[in-house]
């Protein structure tokens, strides 16, 4: 289904202070962003994303299909190790939330069998670990994605799509999962750390930083 892949680090003194965010609450010193209580920090983010930058390097696999425009997930286009790698990781790990709300909301519960099927279908696909790393997160991920995926799935196909992409159902099916995707956002209480940008809840993304608070990137802070 449809992707919203994730670094835009700004100045250092915002962590000093309490912070607030698009969705409402306040974030604590340390906090990379909140959803509905559920604290992701700036520690756990960094640590995601210095293991994917050592993993992406070595995987040939997953280098090639970032390069892939029509790869599964936003499918851009390739890009160096760049700015935008704690963003595009923070991105997934919001969206990890927002899938669960939607698996709750939309009453489609994912086993871990069903997870075990999306697992083996990447790997038909060329790696279910490489995609992870592909889409900006380490291995580790892999079944946290999956999971996105197949309630994604799931739901699309309740509302009708079939297996052809280019059919009008599914179309109109995949339509109606993103609106399911942007009301659920909406209703969420998600507040991002201004570091790392602000959150789009109509495009259920992750925008990059663009206030007075930015300041030129140099990597993991």
């Amino acid at each position: 289904m449809s992707g919203r892949t994730m670094k835009a680090v700004a100045a250092a003194a915002v962590a000093g202070a309490a912070l607030t965010g698009c969705g409402g609450g306040s974030l604590k010193v340390g906090s990379a962003a909140l959803v509905d209580g559920d604290r992701i920090t700036v520690s756990t983010l960094n640590e995601a994303v210095r293991d994917w930058q050592r993993e992406f390097r070595a995987d040939t696999t997953a280098n090639r299909m970032r390069a892939d425009p029509g790869s599964f997930g936003q499918g851009s286009a390739a890009e160096p190790l760049s700015e935008t790698d704690l963003r595009r990781a923070l991105d997934w790990m919001v969206r990890f939330r927002i899938a669960d709300e939607v698996s709750r909301r939309q009453n489609v519960p994912v086993s871990e069998g069903r997870v075990d099927e999306v697992v083996n279908r990447l790997n038909q696909l060329g790696g279910a670990a490489s995609r992870t790393r592909a889409e900006g997160l380490p291995a580790r991920y892999t079944r946290d994605v999956a999971r996105v995926v197949a309630v994604e799935d799931d739901l699309a196909r309740r509302f009708g799509a079939t297996g052809d992409p280019r059919s009008p159902q599914t179309a109109a099916a995949v339509q109606q999962l993103e609106g399911v995707l942007v009301e659920t956002a909406g209703r969420m209480k998600i507040t991002i750390n201004p570091r790392f940008g602000s959150f789009d809840a109509r495009r259920v993304v992750i925008n990059p930083a663009t206030t007075g608070l930015s300041a030129p990137e140099s990597g993991i802070r």
